[in-house]
């Protein structure tokens, strides 16, 4: 089992739509896959048709009070299972905080899943706090979508200072442009400039597409509304880039 958290310190730059299309990418090249929403706001769990609840509430699943296993439902899609959203995760960080080793309570409770999974994708709420310490304890690579801006890259070095003043500093970390339009200066200024200093970077990138933003209205991947575009073929070279990269 991997685990891969879909992360940004920033909200709006395109993880929910990574989460899910990686997902759908992963599960339709055979693999085991599973969706945790861990955004209270619901966006994954909305787009795979799910309800944004969790049965007896979510922060009985934090505290480990009940099985994970027995939350987890299936969609649309053979192979891809969600855990879905629930509103009580606004206060995850509160309820994580009375745990037991509050900062590996989320690897703890994936930990039974090993069987079960191949992959993992953790759909992550845009925050720097246990919530995210705990994402960084448990994944195995974090996967960082990145707007060619002057403040998502600056958002990204204070991201990497934080992995590094809190030793994390080993964690496989796969930044990506996301929501790139090329027409617009700074966008290819920064594409060409960012991986000198951080070589880290992957290769693909993805567009500003307005398949991508559809996803809210067909309730679908991009690779199964729009199979042929743009964003569907970025997605499946980013999922591919993602498993040479995978530790």
């Amino acid at each position: 089992m991997r685990i891969i958290g879909v992360y940004n310190i920033k909200g709006g730059v395109g993880k929910t739509a990574t989460a899910v299309n990686l997902a759908y990418v992963s599960a339709a090249a055979g693999f085991r896959t599973l969706v945790w929403d861990l955004d209270p706001q619901g966006a994954a769990t909305y787009y795979f048709r799910v309800k944004p609840r969790v049965k007896g509430g979510g922060e009985r699943i934090l505290r480990g009070q009940r099985e994970i296993d027995r939350v987890i439902k299936g969609t649309d899609f053979e192979r891809l299972d969600l855990l879905p959203a629930d509103f009580s995760y606004r206060n995850m960080d509160l309820v994580l905080g009375e745990t037991k080793k509050p900062a590996k309570q989320l690897l703890r409770l994936l930990h039974p899943l090993a069987e079960e999974f191949d992959y993992i994708y953790l759909d992550c709420p845009p925050s720097i706090s246990l919530v995210s310490e705990n994402i960084f304890r448990a994944a195995d690579a974090l996967l960082i979508p990145t707007i060619p801006t002057t403040l998502s890259v600056r958002t990204y070095q204070q991201l990497l200072q934080f992995l590094d003043g809190h030793g994390l500093a080993k964690i496989s970390r796969m930044p990506f442009f996301s929501m790139v339009d090329r027409r617009k200066r700074m966008h290819s200024q920064i594409i060409a400039e960012m991986p000198r200093h951080h070589p880290e970077m992957l290769s693909t990138s993805l567009p500003y597409a307005s398949d991508v933003e559809k996803m809210g209205t067909h309730r679908q991947p991009v690779g199964v509304s729009s199979p042929t575009c743009l964003a569907a073929r970025a997605y499946q070279s980013l999922w591919a880039e993602v498993m040479e990269r995978l530790p």
